[in-house]
């Protein structure tokens, strides 16, 4: 049960980082659209790599956000399994994260 905990901190952790890289890149994307007419060679040849790499990052968020939603749906699933074959301990869990969330939030 830990590990699945932290698993799905680290997997909350990824979505953060997969959103806030889908700003940079839209935002980037926008940069370039903003400085399309302003001329110079050296210009348009750096204009030309940030879109290639733009394209590359965009590949690899793709991938990642894939992997994630698959990595999320199997811990959906395995917790799924897991309190049909253990009720009573899900049960007990449960109740063991709601009466500590209750006291911490009476502390305040």
């Amino acid at each position: 049960m830990e590990k699945t905990m932290a698993h799905v901190s680290e997997e909350v952790t990824k979505e953060q980082l997969i959103a806030d890289l889908n700003v940079v890149v839209a935002d980037a994307e926008a940069l370039l659209k903003a400085t399309a007419g302003h001329g110079g060679d050296a210009l348009a040849a750096v204009r030309a790599k940030a879109e290639a790499s733009l394209g590359v990052a965009k590949e690899k968020l793709s991938a990642a956000q894939t992997a994630l939603l698959d990595k999320t749906r199997a811990a959906a699933k395995a917790t799924d399994e897991y309190v049909h074959v253990h009720p009573w301990q899900a049960i007990g869990v449960g109740t063991a994260v709601g009466l500590l969330v209750g006291l911490l939030i009476a502390r305040r």
